[in-house]
């Protein structure tokens, strides 16, 4: 990242927190493991203000860190190559959006590996997250079939055209046999409601075993999934077996994983040749450290789709972080919206993601707004 315009004298002069509620179109369900997730999704934010200019972006931050940061010149925080040094990480989501609007330029633009046509529209291919097992009050399997199809077609009429399928009810919430079936169910009946060009994904969140992904995988291979998502608990005995049979049953579908425990495993798995795509979290793993990754997976041929689920901000992040990995699949969309933080120059056509040609994130914060939330819950760290 060019950091030319950056002056090293230059301080971080204030770090601003709050958490802002957001809210989901709809509650979201249960998934293998976990109940109902709901509707409300709150999003903390960061804002830094350096030389008099500000950036924001989703951290986690504490008090406490953010007074060992406060009054630190940019000769520390990032290094001769334009890097984020890792003690600023905590506040990197604010820090790249600073820069952006700095030098006027989307973060996409500053991260990208090739160079980009600033005149013309950057886009993402994404996937509509928000198919959560959300049928369980149903007793009759066609009618909890309906009503995951209406949830694809909602997102249909959103702009999507990929999906991804929360499956593994027989793990905790129903019974094995009956989970199974409504799993392979809904597979078969969402395929058939967003026709055959869609890719369909389904996450099992580590509710399946071995012999039960083979099940789901036999029954549903008329479906074509792009990828099963976490099918058990990280196993290269396991995951080795469901690579061999799949080449020999001569199944299209990838395997990823890495949202969970995000296991430095996987990427030594997916060199050999049994994991597919690595999808460590935008956030928790970071903006930073996965564009290194990035490059570590594009140079062994290894596709890369970052998690994100129950961030609104991650949405966009994921978007900008597109640019610098050459083998990205897919942002992962959970639809959220945020008092106070107009996104709306995201669009979403036809399964892609525009993203805006604006200074860093491409985000407005109504600053009223955010400075009431931070007075009412907040914090603020002066140098």
């Amino acid at each position: 990242m060019d950091i030319s315009l950056l002056q090293p004298n230059w301080k971080i002069e204030k770090i601003e927190f709050a958490s802002l509620p957001g809210e989901r179109l709809r509650s979201a369900g249960c998934n293998a493991r976990k109940g109902v997730h709901g509707k409300s999704v709150p999003t903390p934010l960061a804002q830094v203000t350096i030389n008099g200019l500000t950036g924001f972006g989703w951290s986690r931050i504490t008090r406490e860190q953010a007074g060992a940061l406060v009054g630190a010149p940019l000769s520390l925080v990032f290094t001769e190559e334009g890097q984020i040094r890792p003690e600023f990480w905590g506040i990197e989501f604010p820090l790249y959006d600073w820069i952006g609007k700095l030098v006027q330029k989307p973060v996409y633009q500053l991260i990208a590996r090739q160079a980009l046509d600033p005149e013309n529209r950057f886009t993402v291919t994404c996937y509509d997250t928000s198919l959560y097992i959300d049928d369980l009050h149903l007793e009759k399997d066609p009618e909890a079939v309906e009503l995951i199809q209406s949830e694809a077609v909602d997102g249909w009429s959103r702009g999507h055209r990929h999906f991804k399928i929360k499956v593994g009810r027989g793990a905790r919430f129903m019974p094995l046999p009956a989970g199974m079936k409504r799993d392979i169910d809904i597979i078969l009946g969402v395929r058939e409601a967003v026709g055959a060009d869609a890719n369909i994904m389904i996450d099992a969140n580590n509710g399946y075993n071995l012999n039960l992904t083979k099940e789901v995988l036999t029954a549903t291979k008329s479906a074509n999934l792009y990828w099963i998502e976490e099918p058990f608990h990280e196993d290269v005995e396991f995951y080795t077996d469901l690579k061999e049979w799949m080449l020999k049953e001569n199944f299209k579908t990838l395997i990823s994983d890495g949202e969970g425990l995000a296991s430095p495993m996987l990427v030594d798995w997916a060199k050999q040749g049994i994991i597919d795509v690595i999808q460590y979290d935008t956030r928790d793993y970071g903006f930073s450290r996965w564009q290194e990754l990035g490059k570590t997976l594009d140079a062994a041929g290894i596709r890369s789709a970052p998690h994100n689920y129950g961030s609104s901000f991650g949405n966009y992040a994921t978007c900008h972080l597109a640019a610098a990995i050459d083998g990205f699949q897919f942002a992962e969309w959970d639809e959220i919206a945020v008092p106070g933080l107009d996104a709306s120059a995201y669009i979403i056509q036809e399964g892609r993601l525009q993203v805006p040609l604006l200074p860093g994130f491409g985000l407005n914060l109504d600053q009223q707004y955010f400075a009431r939330k931070v007075k009412e819950d907040g914090w603020i760290i002066h140098s």
